[in-house]
């Protein structure tokens, strides 16, 4: 999808010159910060769940759980 963007031709040129310097397009640039921006919801979302789920469960394991870090790292029976 296309859009169109508004600037001042001094903003442009600036814009550009920075894209140059680090090898990329003013197009690139700007797709970039759209995905960036546009990712930041799932993360606040993610945050906001997190936090619901730290207080529901005041950092508990299930009755009898024992953490076994082999079994976390992959380093198990099973494991690599």
């Amino acid at each position: 999808m296309n859009i169109t963007l508004s600037a001042d031709k001094e903003l442009i040129q600036k814009a550009r010159e920075y894209a140059a310097q680090r090898g990329t397009s003013l197009n690139q640039l700007i797709r970039e910060y759209l995905e960036h921006t546009a990712a930041m919801g799932d993360k606040e979302s993610n945050a906001r769940e997190f936090e619901r789920l730290a207080r529901e469960c005041g950092g508990t394991s299930p009755k009898g759980y024992v953490f076994d870090r082999e079994d976390a790292h992959g380093r198990g029976e099973d494991g690599p």
